[in-house]
């Protein structure tokens, strides 16, 4: 049987690497980034690469691009991850070039109660393997999240050093690679505990997201509690226009 390719697409890895300079300050705010000639030279790739990797920082916030001038780094917070794109967060911090912990909390193994039976599509009384882990950026906490996974796909003994990874990794690797997600965004204010884990105050803002992962097949592999800490990582969305307007 063919596995499935976990490998980057190569305009993921360019748009990695400058994303890695923009963070570092390589390309501090307001610069403009080098031409297209040279940004192919230093990564060995195409024009039409290059481009790609380029719109992916556009749409992530990262730089702006001015007609007839070129593109620019933009201001903004260190970290920002577009909703856009569907990817873990483990990597995603590993590739900024910050110093990265990860930090499992917990898994467990516990009956599913109804919100997560509907969610993963299981039967009544199933269980599920529960995964509480924090991953900080620079020292500082970024996401608190709880993961559920089905117990055919995980287990909370043999996979706990995996836990410290990519889950998406380990989806893969048990032929459950993630095709697409659906998530609802919602703004939320610290309680006792999420301050705690997160090293903010009581009541302080963060931004929740719910999340349910499927595989190529269509089966529900995951669900996804988290909670963003905004000072450190921005969510953002790219929405492009309508598009051609009907006359009249």
């Amino acid at each position: 049987m063919l596995q499935a390719r976990t490998r980057p697409l190569l305009p993921d890895v360019v748009r990695s690497e400058l994303r890695r300079a923009i963070i570092e300050g390589e390309f501090p705010p307001g610069s403009k980034l080098p031409n297209e000639d040279a940004l192919c030279a230093r990564f060995s790739v195409s024009r039409i690469t290059l481009r790609e990797a380029v719109r992916g920082l556009i749409e992530d916030g990262y730089v702006v691009r001015r007609q007839g001038s070129g593109t620019y780094v933009t201001e903004g917070p260190r970290l920002r991850n577009s909703l856009d794109t569907n990817f873990s967060y483990t990597e995603y911090l590993e590739s900024t070039g910050l110093s990265v912990t990860k930090q499992v909390l917990g898994a467990t193994r516990v009956r599913a109660d109804d919100a997560v039976v509907a969610a993963l599509n299981l039967a009544p009384g199933s269980d599920v393997v529960v995964i509480r882990r924090v991953r900080s950026a620079d020292g500082r906490p970024a996401v608190f999240s709880i993961d559920s996974l089905a117990t055919d796909i995980a287990d909370e003994r043999t996979d706990l050093a995996a836990f410290g990874g990519s889950l998406y990794k380990l989806l893969a690797d048990r032929g459950h690679t993630v095709d697409h997600a659906r998530a609802v965004l919602a703004p939320v204010n610290a309680d006792a505990e999420l301050a705690e884990l997160l090293k903010v105050e009581v009541g302080a803002p963060l931004q929740h997201l719910r999340q349910v992962d499927h595989d190529t097949a269509g089966r529900p592999v995951m669900l996804s509690l988290e909670w963003h800490v905004p000072d450190v990582i921005e969510l953002r969305v790219y929405r492009r226009g309508p598009g051609p307007q009907p006359a009249g």
